[in-house]
């Protein structure tokens, strides 16, 4: 820390990750504000678009509840919340068209599901929203750092996302995006001296707000967090974002192969379009027991329900997959 001096250069690197985080999502910068979570991001989208009693939101169900609550908090404003059924875990463009009402106005998915790690068609739901004139939010924190991600070519609104999964930065700092076409439609909630024009008028001050994303960022941000977003973004980028999702396909190949050969239930879909990094299966054998077991291995999993997560990422390889196959094999009891 080296006080005043040093404040130019931080605000000069927050633009710079602003852009990096920006072209990597291909986008524009000022479309881009940094918030704490995906909940914040997807909560002042909520709170700021402007609804009507009788407004439809829809989502998908199963969903991961920070993109459930945003929405259900509109309840109070007369806005219904219309749940997607899943088929097998999955949904497409025909799940949401049955689900549609008259007064539908937003539809808000996650790009990756988060227990099972299907991964649904953007581009198709994108341009079914287009269509039928309905605003497409999206909650990407399970993609982004692992899968390409283009929100012009998916036609996304708004755009929501954690710093610290795949993208592999800190807790407490993420993105929010919001497309140059809806920007006017969504008005902050909560506002600063960081959210006008004219941010360093400190004696006559004038609320006239930023006329972009940056609005969304009332006061001093967590300088570390987005100094930590922008080197991981560096790495990622250097690596290439398409190279780490094929090296993530293949190592989910190898488990995929692995866990069939087991007779365990795959929870992830099979096929190579609809998955992520994300591999999810159920065992036979009590899956808290078996994660319990691995963790003493030092191999690191999630336990979802009754499901055992598995998430490699550019770092792991064909050993790491025969370490795991090694450790389960070696639980005891069939797994």
């Amino acid at each position: 820390y080296c006080g005043i001096e040093c404040y130019p250069k931080w605000i000069e690197r927050i633009a710079e990750v602003r852009g990096l985080f920006a072209k990597l999502i291909n986008a524009h910068d000022h479309e881009i504000a940094f918030v704490g979570n995906t909940s914040e991001g997807l909560s002042t989208v909520a709170a700021g678009l402007g609804w009507k009693d009788g407004d439809v939101v829809l989502v998908p169900t199963p969903e991961f509840p920070a993109n459930i609550y945003p929405w259900m908090n509109l309840e109070r404003q007369g806005v219904l919340l219309q749940f997607i059924q899943r088929k097998e875990g999955r949904f497409g463009v025909g799940e949401i068209a049955r689900a549609l009402k008259p007064r539908t106005r937003l539809l808000s998915v996650s790009s990756v599901d988060f227990s099972t790690g299907f991964r649904c068609d953007l581009e198709a739901i994108g341009d079914f929203c287009k269509r039928k004139g309905i605003l497409f939010c999206v909650d990407a924190i399970q993609s982004l750092g692992v899968i390409p991600m283009d929100v012009k070519k998916f036609a996304i609104h708004f755009m929501a996302a954690g710093g610290h999964k795949w993208l592999l930065s800190t807790m407490g700092c993420g993105t929010l995006f919001i497309s140059n076409e809806v920007n006017d439609m969504v008005h902050p909630e909560r506002v600063g001296w960081k959210s006008v024009v004219d941010e360093d008028e400190f004696f006559q001050p004038s609320f006239d707000l930023k006329p972009d994303a940056l609005r969304f960022e009332p006061g001093t941000m967590n300088f570390a967090g987005i100094y930590a977003l922008g080197a991981a973004i560096d790495l990622l980028q250097e690596l290439g974002i398409e190279k780490i999702y094929h090296n993530v396909l293949n190592i989910n190949d190898l488990l995929l192969q692995g866990l069939m050969d087991r007779d365990v239930r795959i929870m992830t879909p099979m096929g190579r379009e609809e998955r992520s990094g994300i591999l999810s299966f159920i065992p036979s054998s009590d899956p808290k027991s078996i994660f319990k077991f691995l963790a003493g291995k030092k191999i690191v999993v999630s336990l979802r329900d009754n499901m055992i997560r598995v998430s490699p990422h550019f770092y792991n390889n064909g050993d790491d997959v025969r370490t795991f196959f090694d450790a389960l094999d070696g639980f005891g009891e069939n797994v």
